[in-house]
């Protein structure tokens, strides 16, 4: 996995426009339902599915399925295929991934900082 974003592919696949606030086109990537949580419980150490579904148990598998098949498209999880049978896969951060989190450490101290 490249250490760097492959920001052609973002925009592409966002269709983000080069006329939009930095701050819009970042929450557009990072912003969607559960994006950010899911980079949250990757942090520490990477997860099988079924580990990270019970941390969410607000998200349904079928959405937790798209989101991380999103963030594996865009560069920021990587998904790793421990066993065929039977299937066992494995979800970490990438590099980007851990730079965005770096990114929502000033949203996170905000929201603890108003108790939001």
């Amino acid at each position: 996995m490249p250490d760097k974003l492959d920001v052609k592919k973002i925009k592409k696949y966002l269709k983000l426009e080069e006329n939009q606030c930095p701050v819009e086109r970042a929450m557009r990537i990072l912003g969607g339902k559960w994006k950010a949580s899911i980079l949250f419980h990757l942090k520490e150490q990477p997860l099988r599915f079924n580990e990270l579904s019970r941390q969410l148990p607000g998200a349904s598998k079928k959405i937790l399925n798209q989101r991380l098949q999103e963030m594996e498209e865009l560069g920021f999880v990587k998904r790793t295929v421990k066993a065929a049978k039977p299937i066992a896969v494995e979800y970490s951060t990438t590099p980007a991934g851990v730079e965005a989190l770096s990114a929502l450490d000033g949203v996170r101290d905000w929201a603890a900082k108003h108790n939001i």
